[in-house]
């Protein structure tokens, strides 16, 4: 997994507004600070669909930019965005884990019309990336 870094800048009655100094044309907008995960996962794989594969700089490599100094002089942040690359071919795994949680996991699969495995793949993916 790798880490490409964001700016957030928010005007005044805007959205949060998400761009990559890494990735030019990558940007995403969140209503709220907590919409903000999703909507950057979001963005980076549409960005790598149509994109060449991009070796994030280090964080100081992006405080050093001078349009990135501008906008965090402005009131913008860095934020960390995790990225796990897609790839949709499975795997098969051997995991062990508590009967009882296999069980919440099985209900609560069953309940939402899911898979055990999509089921703990997307409770992964939301762990990790918070999307």
């Amino acid at each position: 997994m790798r880490y490409f870094t964001a700016i957030v800048h928010k005007d005044e009655d805007s959205a949060y507004g998400l761009t990559f100094p890494d990735l030019p044309g990558c940007f995403a907008a969140a209503d709220t600070w907590d919409g903000i995960p999703a909507v950057a996962a979001e963005a980076l794989d549409l960005w790598f669909e149509d994109m060449p594969d991009v070796v994030p700089a280090s964080l100081d490599d992006i405080r050093q930019r001078k349009d990135v100094a501008e906008a965090l002089a402005a009131g913008a942040v860095l934020m960390p965005v995790p990225y796990i690359p897609a790839d949709t071919a499975l795997a098969r795994v051997n995991i062990s884990m508590e009967r009882g949680l296999l069980r919440a996991i099985d209900e609560t699969a069953k309940a939402r019309g899911m898979t055990r495995s999509s089921f703990i793949a997307s409770s992964a993916r939301r762990e990790l990336v918070g999307a």
